[in-house]
């Protein structure tokens, strides 16, 4: 069976690297880059509140297993 070729106005399958945007400050650090662009950016900001949701369910998991544990096994 022969493969056949992709439509002319067919883009990349592939992910391509997103276009860096221009720093608003020259003298920025990386770590500020990092949490403008990836903590604090408004389209992320659903996907981060659903990570820090898990997180902070699992750690109460865990305190609470730890603080009231001995409860939950029969004597």
């Amino acid at each position: 069976m022969t493969r056949r070729a992709a439509p002319a106005n067919a883009t990349p399958a592939f992910f391509t690297a997103p276009l860096r945007r221009q720093i608003a400050d020259p003298n920025e650090s990386a770590l500020s880059r990092f949490i403008r662009e990836q903590i604090t950016a408004p389209e992320k900001l659903p996907g981060n509140i659903s990570i820090m949701t898990g997180v902070s369910v699992f750690a109460a998991g865990i305190f609470v297993a730890r603080t009231w544990g001995d409860m939950l096994v029969p004597a």
